[in-house]
């Protein structure tokens, strides 16, 4: 379907509304049921491109390989959608990129046909910055296609286990909800392979399953585990007192409470219910399961307790009673992060609990060891074994996939899988291509370029860290390119200059007696528009820098709301501080989470809070306006994800809120036109359940507003009036995005694959309706980089991750407001209508000439700057916006053969087009007419290096090429001549067999053509007995040509050398020519006496 930009055309009430409250807006248009025109507008032109990196890659949820082929591995990536690899990792797919959500917790295969493959989806953690799901889905063609199976209010799915024997029967622990209590959580069981679900465990309230497992030699004896837990801005609630163990004999039908020795019992007066009439002990966390493959009645159970303390548990009955084994935990970012339990299949009692470092024992959990885990990442969340092979192991990490094949002395790390979760996305203005900067999840900050000069694109190797750690916003100096500001989280401030590699540390500190400087988990960072020495960062208060951070000062006091967490409700209400609290790797709450400078009007500037405040300062932070959230018409507490002062007028800002950390997915966008004194909401058709995280507006047009969402990047032509998803991404979240303005780049940081950029969007400038209302639209392109690429990468191998330069040369965009489909294409479209009435047959005529027809051609023809047509591009018309580019050579000038092939050619074709200005027209050829679309419009091409030596003039350097395209030209006709004199000696002497003509009149003619021929080919190529053995032949014709043309490969241009091979081929082709001539003028007489004699008709004789 082709991507369309919404322009809404109101009546005059539209300016009435936009005078009243957002809420209120919103109850008329629903009262009123307003109906909006749209008219639609074609973005395919408009595609991203990805630009990794791999060498960071991302967290993966779970992993599993095919039962049959242990080569071919699915990977369910926390933040990434699924992917596959049929070769062990060296080579990967992404298959789940079209779906509803990039989200996923776990992956199973049905072990009765594994081309079966259930995927959960939503995180199974209880991560600050995890996505919600969208249901089940299901492939049956090995993940060619999917199909939702329902359960779309789960959120959070952790496992899924198919019965061993029936694909039918599945069963699903779905956590549910992270962020509000309700939807679809506990364990669902199908009977009909996922038609129709049904609520086995759990409740609709807090309590999910968060693991379960089946006994390998009964599937109906099943062990689930609950799990109470809730997330809000403030605060983890990690546990609760629907937690606990479970076991069921039927297949989930009913269940047992397996409490006996455990810290709880949930169902403490023994009524089978657990209920508010019952009292827990204490209130268990998150649950890890095993079962012992080798004794399956021994069950082992990581149980997360009171403020992120645990222990470990094991069963030698089936789970009727437990003794403790030790305290164990997993530690780090919390329990809720990790407690994945798996025993191996290879030792009794070997126990792995995965971990920030994965935690092993050897005696069922009473005392653990660290895995080795040198060269390795930290944050495992999923393991792989081998049943044939005790020494492998595969880890899942925040970093991507490891392997072992050596029980972790030493560790295998796969590369090649671009999944980094960004945050946020700074660019700088380096030459000749721009570098990328952000802060990932887990992975630090790291940057890199935006293209290469090298052919097969952007390497692992052309990437970099700028700091460790958990990385959040970076910024760039505008003034120095190797100057860049990132942090690690919880304000972490440094500076890092490129060129040394070192980071300072820059972080503005409390005084002494002040409180905790509480920063965002991502603090914000701004670099003045006004001032490039000036930086303003923020906790609770706004501070600023005039010395690039050496020194701070504060021009805010608390702009939050200042409150003690711990007293806020959280899991419907007060908790008692004996609980499973967790607010360790999170946020800090009440901070500031965005800022904003006019570019307009320097000192106004803007604060918005992770708390529901928006506040203002029009004195350069002397005085501050507080603005409550609820005045814009959502939630008290809606964080403030970005705030955006106006590029163009003092008054106006744009502000992005979120309430999804409340199980509120709506997206929320506003503008207000005075400053903050009142609003109104420009989100209108993002669709629903998709957050706006980041916005930012063109520094050219100022109605051209780009907005980056949890399911795309949207564009609005209007003002925020109607947005249109932009093309060329796959489900995935967009957290941050800017603009290069010396490209016209837009610049997108996902929260799961990488860096996406959107080449030279300029032309979405010019997108109005006037333009588009033309036949056809031919947009400037910015200037086209002139160079030769490079290859100087080794070798490789196929897992060599490469990510895509831009398209090399000149790029245009075009728009064709008509169509342009043949007849087959228009009789197949009205027969398609027709369905299932008679369709009438065309007739034979008709058909002939559908398959007889040409589609329409777009041609694109470059002209110098004197007139002369250099290249013509040819690409298929149809309507809409597309993009079409000339690679900067000149026509291919090498000789076309008889069946319309060129034998040679250099690299892009012809020589290259110096640097210069050219111009460039459009036009339509149909059915052998051409007719003018638009143009010439003028444009750069421009060099990106300037070599160490000067080479020769762009002038000299033309002068030569032309020179040498005749000299081609004449070397092609000669090697043409000599070629049809070679095949027409042969064809002669098989004419002679066939011919009445007595023996001895035409045989020495015919010998004595060959040997001619056979001298001349000597001169040309050498002695074939020379070369039979690989001996050299002295320099011919062809050498010489050949190295004058290497003075054209690349932009020093010819040397001496070459202009000498030149002079040298032109005076052998003279020598050559002549005898050329001379060998094809003895072929007529020879031809004349065959044909009176009656021979067979040689192809090329013609007709009398």
């Amino acid at each position: 379907m082709k991507n369309k930009v919404f322009f809404l055309l109101y009546g005059s009430f539209l300016c009435f509304l936009f005078l009243i409250p957002f809420h209120e807006i919103e109850a008329q248009r629903k009262r009123k049921n307003i109906k909006e025109e749209t008219k639609e507008v074609s973005l395919d032109a408009f595609k991203f491109r990805n630009v990794g990196p791999a060498f960071l890659s991302g967290r993966i949820a779970d992993i599993v390989t095919h039962p049959d082929n242990d080569n071919v591995w699915y990977v369910a990536v926390g933040s990434g959608g699924v992917w596959k690899t049929e070769n062990a990792g060296t080579t990967w797919s992404p298959i789940f990129d079209d779906q509803s959500t990039y989200s996923t917790g776990c992956i199973t295969l049905d072990p009765s046909n594994p081309s079966t493959v259930w995927v959960g989806s939503g995180e199974n953690v209880g991560g600050r910055h995890v996505a919600y799901g969208d249901g089940i889905f299901k492939s049956t063609d090995d993940g060619k296609s999917w199909k939702n199976m329902g359960l779309k209010n789960s959120e959070h799915i952790s496992e899924i286990i198919v019965h061993p024997t029936n694909s039918d029967v599945v069963w699903v622990a779905a956590q549910g909800p992270l962020w509000s209590k309700g939807g679809e959580r506990g364990l669902f069981k199908t009977l009909n392979g996922g038609i129709t679900w049904k609520q086995v465990l759990g409740n609709k309230e807090w309590t999910g399953v968060t693991d379960i497992m089946l006994d390998p030699r009964d599937p109906n004896v099943i062990y689930a585990a609950t799990w109470d837990r809730h997330r809000t801005v403030a605060a983890l609630m990690g546990g609760g007192p629907g937690t606990a163990i479970y076991r069921s004999d039927n297949g989930g039908d009913s269940w047992n409470i397996l409490s006996v020795g455990l810290p709880n019992n949930p169902d403490s007066n023994n009524d089978g219910i657990v209920n508010n009439d019952d009292s827990p002990i204490i209130n268990m966390g998150k649950i890890g399961l095993a079962i012992s493959p080798q004794q399956p009645d021994v069950i082992y159970a990581a149980i997360e307790l009171e403020r992120t303390q645990g222990g470990v548990y094991r069963s030698s009955n089936r789970g009727e009673s437990w003794t403790k084994m030790s305290n164990t935990v997993s530690g780090g970012t919390g329990p809720h992060y990790y407690q994945e339990l798996y025993a191996s299949p290879h030792e009794f009692d070997r126990l792995y609990l995965m971990n920030v470092r994965v935690l092993t024992s050897g005696d069922g959990g009473k005392t653990f060891n660290q895995l080795p885990e040198r060269d390795k990442h930290s944050d495992n969340h999923a393991i792989v074994f081998k049943d044939d092979d005790p020494n492998y192991i595969m880890l899942g990490t925040d970093a991507g996939i490891y392997e072992s094949f050596d029980n972790a002395k030493t560790w295998r790390y796969i590369k090649n899988l671009p999944l980094t979760q960004f945050y946020k996305v700074a660019v700088n203005n380096a030459e000749p291509f721009y570098h990328i900067f952000g802060g990932t999840q887990d992975n630090g900050s790291a940057g890199g370029p935006s293209a290469s000069d090298e052919r097969e694109g952007i390497a692992n190797k052309h990437w970099y860290k700028t700091l460790f750690a958990d990385g959040h916003q970076s910024a760039t100096d505008p003034v120095y390119n190797n100057i860049v500001y990132a942090e690690t989280q919880q304000g972490g401030l440094h500076r890092v200059d490129l060129t040394t590699g070192e980071q300072v540390s820059i972080q503005p500190q409390a005084s002494f007696g002040e409180p905790h400087e509480r920063f965002n988990w991502d603090a914000p960072i701004l670099v003045s528009p006004h001032n490039p020495s000036r930086l303003y960062f923020a906790s609770y208060r706004v501070w600023k820098s005039e010395s690039r951070g050496d020194d701070w000062i504060a021009i805010s006091g608390d702009l939050t709301r200042n409150e003690d967490r711990i007293t806020l409700p959280i899991m419907g209400r007060q908790q008692s501080w004996d609980n499973a609290w967790d607010v360790g790797a999170m946020s800090n709450y009440n901070t500031i989470t965005s800022l904003a400078e006019s570019p307009v009007q320097e000192g106004l500037l803007y604060a918005g809070t992770d708390d529901g405040f928006i506040q203002v300062s029009e004195n350069g932070g002397d005085s501050w306006r507080s603005i409550s959230v609820t005045k814009l018409g959502v939630p008290t507490r809606s964080f403030v994800n970005d705030i955006k002062a106006d590029l163009f007028d003092a008054n106006t800002v744009y502000v992005a809120l979120d309430n999804h950390k409340e199980g509120d997915f709506r997206p929320f966008l506003f503008k207000s036109t005075d400053k903050g004194m009142t609003w109104k909401s420009i989100s209108n058709n993002i669709p629903k359940r998709t957050l706006v995280w980041r916005m930012v507006q063109d520094p050219v047009k100022k109605n051209l507003l780009f907005a980056a969402t949890e399911y795309g990047i949207y564009t609005s032509l209007n003002g925020g009036e109607a947005w249109q998803k932009l093309p060329g991404t796959p489900t995935i979240s967009f957290r941050d995005l800017t603009i290069q303005k010396r490209e016209n780049d837009l610049v997108a940081a996902s929260f799961g694959r990488g860096f996406y950029v959107l080449d030279d969007y300029s032309a979405l400038r010019d997108f109005t309706e006037e333009n588009l209302a033309k036949k056809a639209k031919l947009f400037s392109p910015r200037p086209a980089k002139w160079f030769v690429p490079r290859s100087k990468v080794g070798n490789t191998g196929a897992d060599y991750y490469f990510a895509k330069n831009p398209e090399f040369g000149a790029v245009f965009t075009y728009h064709l407001s008509e169509d342009y489909k043949t007849k087959k294409q228009l009789r197949k479209t009205a027969e398609k209508k027709l369905k299932n009435t008679n369709i009438r047959f065309p007739g034979w005529d008709a058909l002939d000439s559908e398959a007889s027809e040409k589609s329409a051609q777009i041609i694109l023809t470059i002209h110098d700057t004197d007139g002369n047509v250099i290249q013509k591009v040819n690409q298929k018309a149809s309507k809409g916006s597309h993009r079409i580019s000339w690679n900067l050579s000149h026509f291919n000038p090498f000789a076309i053969s008889s069946d319309g092939n060129t034998r040679r050619s250099y690299r892009r074709g012809g020589t290259m087009a110096t640097p210069g200005t050219y111009s460039a027209s459009l036009h339509l050829e149909k059915n052998g007419i051409v007719s003018p679309l638009d143009g010439p419009i003028t444009f750069e091409v421009t060099p990106i290096y300037e070599g160490v030596l000067k080479g020769t003039s762009y002038q000299d350097f033309n002068t030569f090429r032309v020179s040498l395209v005749e000299l081609l030209r004449e070397i092609n006709g000669v090697q043409d001549l000599l070629n049809s004199s070679t095949r027409k000696h042969k064809a002669m002497t098989i004419a002679l067999s066939r011919s009445n003509i007595t023996p001895g009149e035409i045989e020495g003619q015919l010998v004595d053509l060959k040997n001619a021929i056979d001298a001349i080919e000597k001169m040309l190529n050498g002695s074939n007995s020379r070369s039979a053995i690989g001996e050299r032949n002295p320099a011919g014709m062809q050498n010489y040509l050949s190295n004058a043309m290497n003075g054209m490969r690349n932009s020093y241009g010819p040397t001496g050398v070459h202009r000498k091979s030149y002079e040298t081929a032109k005076e052998i082709l003279v020598t050559i020519k002549a005898k050329v001539k001379a060998v094809y003028a003895s072929i007529l007489p020879i031809e004349i006496a065959l044909i009176a004699a009656g021979a067979p008709h040689i192809n090329g004789q013609g007709v009398d």
